[in-house]
């Protein structure tokens, strides 16, 4: 899909931040491992994502994550409430981190 955002963004824990950036690549969270893909959320649904899947957590890294470095390891499917999200079939490399803040 042509029209899609150029990043997305992934949350993490501290433990799995530190661990990705130990690694050089983050091969998914629990939930990641257990649905077969990395879940993203594009811009306008960080806010959602961290309210349904994160709430009362502490020390979250938002990374900013560059698709074009991803390739066609990325596919926009529908996920929660019908919108499209990013969904990443492989491995992140440290390397598609163009950012990150803490939440």
């Amino acid at each position: 899909m042509t029209d899609m955002p150029p990043i997305a963004f992934k949350i993490l824990t501290a433990d799995q931040w530190a661990q990705f950036v130990a690694d050089g690549m983050f091969h998914g969270a629990p939930v990641d491992l257990h649905d077969g893909y990395i879940h993203l959320s594009a811009a306008d649904q960080v806010q959602a994502t961290m309210d349904k899947h994160f709430a009362g957590q502490t020390g979250l890294v938002i990374a900013e994550i560059d698709l074009g470095i991803l390739g066609d390891l990325v596919r926009w499917e529908v996920s929660r409430g019908g919108a499209l999200f990013p969904h990443v079939y492989g491995a992140l490399p440290l390397a598609c981190v163009r950012a990150t803040v803490k939440a």
